[in-house]
């Protein structure tokens, strides 16, 4: 016999990583009446119960983006994380300005989920990331990664589109924007050395 939703749900916010697997796979198969149930526990106080029903959420056919551009700017990282990974799972347009806020993020992995989340959406993110590094400047820690994790996104997309944002960064001083900058020039046929000529 089929458990109920509400077992399921049990299940999935008992504590038990095993059982929450389980029910998390079973919930997503349920579509948009298990979709239903679990968006209450979105504003739970548990960050391990947001954590979980997120987690469903983003392997279920009901998958709906609104839930988790709200999730990506949780107080929790690691529900910050997992919905940057429902945003990858599901590229969407109209999350760029989210993933571009949460490139930003004190959070490393968040950050570096969020650039591959840009990646994926493609050429359509390549203006907002530019805009980006024109606008964005390398105070901390966490703009520097940002920065890197922006350029790697515009290496990935790999369109012409990118150029004149991955040359400027192939002149910065950080090495790691610099690599990712050739990487991104060498995959589009560009990894000669430029020279100005007097």
């Amino acid at each position: 016999m089929n458990p109920s939703l509400d077992e399921l749900i049990l299940d999935l916010t008992s504590g038990e990583d095993s059982r929450a697997e389980a029910a998390a796979k079973a919930l997503a198969e349920r579509g948009r009446d298990a979709a239903d149930a679990l968006r209450p526990l979105l504003t739970s106080e548990d960050a391990d119960t947001r954590w979980w029903a997120l987690r469903t959420l983003a392997e279920s056919e009901a998958f709906d983006l609104e839930d988790f551009l709200r999730a990506v700017e949780d107080e929790e990282s690691a529900v910050r994380q997992c919905a940057a990974l429902g945003l990858l799972r599901h590229p969407d347009e109209r999350a760029i300005p989210a993933l571009v806020h949460a490139l930003q993020d004190e959070d490393q992995l968040v950050s570096r989920i969020a650039g591959d989340a840009l990646a994926a959406i493609g050429k359509a993110a390549i203006p907002a990331l530019s805009d980006f590094l024109e606008k964005s400047a390398s105070e901390s820690a966490a703009q520097q990664m940002a920065r890197v994790n922006a350029v790697r996104a515009l290496a990935a997309i790999a369109d012409p589109q990118a150029i004149p944002a991955l040359m400027r960064a192939s002149e910065e001083g950080s090495l790691f924007m610099r690599h990712w900058a050739e990487v991104g020039l060498e995959s589009l046929g560009l990894d000669m050395v430029y020279m100005k000529l007097d």
